[in-house]
C-alpha cells in the first residue's frame, strides 16, 4: 500500500516537472519574440517586408498565450495534487 502511494507522488512529481518545463520552455520562446517586436514602424513601400514580419512575430505572440496559461493552470493543479498526497501521505503515517 505505501509503495502504491509513493509511486502516485512520483508520478504527479514527474508529469509537474514535465509540464513546468514545456510551460518555461514557452514563456522563453515567447519573451524571444517579444524582444524582436516593435512598438512603432516607420516603413516605407519598398521596407514592407518589415512590416509583414512584424504581424507575424504578433501572431505567434497571441498564439502562445492559450497554450502558457493551460500549461500554467495544470502545472498549479498538479503541483497542489502532489502536496496533497505527500500531506496525506504524512497524515497517515504519523
Amino acid at each position: 500500500m505505501e509503495a502504491s502511494r509513493s509511486l502516485v507522488l512520483d508520478m504527479l512529481m514527474i508529469s509537474w516537472g514535465v509540464i513546468t518545463v514545456v510551460l518555461v520552455v514557452l514563456v522563453v520562446y515567447r519573451v524571444t519574440l517579444s524582444s524582436k517586436e516593435d512598438d512603432q514602424i516607420f516603413i516605407d513601400a519598398a521596407e514592407q517586408h518589415h512590416y509583414q514580419e512584424q504581424v507575424e512575430i504578433i501572431a505567434r505572440i497571441s498564439r502562445l498565450t492559450r497554450p502558457i496559461v493551460a500549461l500554467a493552470v495544470v502545472s498549479g493543479v498538479l503541483l497542489l495534487a502532489s502536496a496533497g498526497v505527500w500531506i496525506y501521505q504524512g497524515y497517515m503515517s504519523f
